[in-house]
């Protein structure tokens, strides 16, 4: 005995399963999001991305910088604590006081919780 399926069935079931498991979209960023990643391709991400700077330290991958609790540092992964870090520096990373207002600085930290879509 043979089971034909319809190409409709099979469609409607491939789109099902499509968008039960594997075919999730990302929402579109906001407005302060995308002011935020222009911020971060100036400004952080010669540094953050693959880059020809031969460092003598690795700077943190920020695309998960919010999906974790904690941060490289250890320090709890809060916008307080990044912002500061940000402004005051660390270690290599240079201090960005004065760069950044704080429109610019609340956009950066939206775009970082995308996860740097």
């Amino acid at each position: 005995m043979t089971l034909l399926r319809s190409p409709a069935i099979f469609v409607s079931s491939a789109g099902l399963v499509c968008a039960l498991v594997a075919c999730r979209t990302s929402p579109p960023l906001t407005a302060q999001q995308t002011a935020g990643k222009h911020l971060y391709a100036v400004r952080c991400a010669h540094c953050h991305e693959e880059n020809d700077l031969q460092l003598k330290k690795t700077p943190p991958d920020l695309h998960s910088v919010f999906k974790s609790s904690v941060l490289p540092s250890g320090a709890l992964a809060t916008d307080v604590e990044v912002r500061r870090v940000i402004l005051a520096g660390k270690g290599m990373m240079p201090a960005f006081i004065g760069r950044f207002d704080d429109a610019q600085m609340s956009a950066l930290l939206a775009y970082l919780h995308t996860g740097l879509r």
